[in-house]
């Protein structure tokens, strides 16, 4: 008992000594509280309203008509596109896309009134830029609309002088009619889908980084005897004082981060606030264990922080949320599972997103869960090197 105690007392002491450290120390204020914070509001703010709106097209108008003079202000009255310019000539309209002044382009042929009220199916083209993919999958939608609202437009007016009713001919023209519910995100609005990911990865990326330069900085100021002696040469005793008090800011910021999104933004969410607290606490846990196993693994201050950097930038590609994992090559595939950012997505996506009981996660939870364990394999290797080791610039 009296063992423990003394144990518990040496982590206070350290950790204590960690407090000191991170208030004097800027850099650990910035990487910690000022850059994420600022980044949570940087990301939800500029994606606040859900889809990019009022996105400049440019319409090629050879033919010149009220019909394709029509088709352009139903083009401009969308609300993702806006008529910013008319060009004279296709190779026009293509320059303004390379000179990023639009996006995409539509272009009438001279003669396509003629052609449509005559039944000989002109061409209408479109041209879009997919340098932004959002920007052009969602012009796409637009232009290729417009396409098919001029002969929507003839066919109509043929059927109507004809004696078909209304209801009629909406069946011609439009036989299937698509019922669309998205689900759990109606809106389709891309904040909840990009800043549910993108923030978190952030920040898990600063926990990458900032936890082998809290160990290597001991090193580098050769403080590393003074944090030894405290936790008399019990290298889990170090670790453990100098993590708790990362841990609480971490875990103050990422609640926050939380509480902004589903509370204060109303991203939809299906679970418990227990849930929430639980993902949020074993994800931020598992980060700091990854970046004491990378300095374990390589007690070097630059390697460690190199590799963490790279492990933290790679979790972006290889989590599945911009492009689905299943669909990548087998290798890539099973690369995917050493990154924790993939599990916690999956957590996000099946428990936050749609509701399901943890239980049905229970294997990406198990896999953190192995995160978290990675630093014990390196303890003796953390030992020797704030005890033996001198520090190369």
């Amino acid at each position: 008992m009296k063992e423990r105690l003394s144990a518990f007392k040496r982590v206070l002491n350290v950790a204590y000594r960690e407090c000191g450290i991170l208030l004097t120390n800027h850099i650990y204020i910035f990487c910690m509280v000022v850059f994420p914070v600022a980044i949570i509001f940087f990301f939800t703010d500029m994606m606040q309203d859900g889809q990019p709106t009022e996105m400049p097209v440019g319409v090629v108008d050879l033919d010149n008509t009220s019909t394709t003079r029509a088709l352009t202000r139903r083009l401009d009255a969308f609300q993702t596109s806006r008529v910013v310019g008319k060009y004279a000539s296709v190779d026009d309209a293509r320059q303004a896309i390379q000179r990023n002044q639009i996006y995409a382009f539509i272009y009438f042929p001279d003669g396509m009134t003629d052609n449509l009220l005559s039944g000989r199916q002109p061409k209408i083209s479109f041209f879009y830029s997919s340098t932004s993919i959002t920007a052009g999958a969602l012009l796409y939608r637009d232009l290729k609309t417009i396409s098919t609202l001029g002969s929507a437009a003839v066919g109509q007016a043929t059927l109507t002088a004809k004696g078909f009713t209304p209801e009629q001919v909406k069946t011609f023209l439009q036989p299937i009619t698509v019922d669309l519910h998205p689900i759990n995100n109606p809106w389709i609005n891309y904040n909840v889908y990009l800043s549910s990911m993108l923030i978190p990865g952030i920040l898990m990326l600063f926990i990458f980084l900032i936890t082998p330069y809290s160990i290597g900085t001991e090193l580098k100021f050769k403080t590393n005897t003074e944090l030894m002696k405290m936790a008399d040469n019990d290298i889990l005793v170090a670790l453990t004082g100098k993590m708790i008090p990362q841990t609480i800011i971490h875990l103050i910021v990422f609640y926050g981060y939380m509480a902004y999104v589903y509370g204060h933004l109303g991203f939809p969410y299906h679970c418990s606030t227990w849930v929430l607290a639980l993902v949020g606490f074993i994800s931020v846990v598992a980060s700091q264990a990854f970046g004491v196993f990378a300095f374990g693994l390589m007690p070097s201050l630059r390697m460690s922080m190199s590799i963490c950097s790279l492990w933290g930038v790679l979790s972006f590609t290889t989590s599945g949320f911009t492009f689905p994992v299943f669909a990548m090559d087998g290798p890539i595939q099973s690369l995917s599972y050493l990154f924790p950012l993939r599990h916690y997505y999956m957590v996000y996506q099946m428990c936050i997103f749609n509701g399901y009981p943890l239980q049905e996660a229970w294997l990406y939870f198990a896999f953190l869960a192995l995160f978290i364990m990675l630093p014990l394999l390196v303890m003796r290797n953390l030992r020797r090197a704030m005890i033996e080791y001198v520090y190369i610039p």
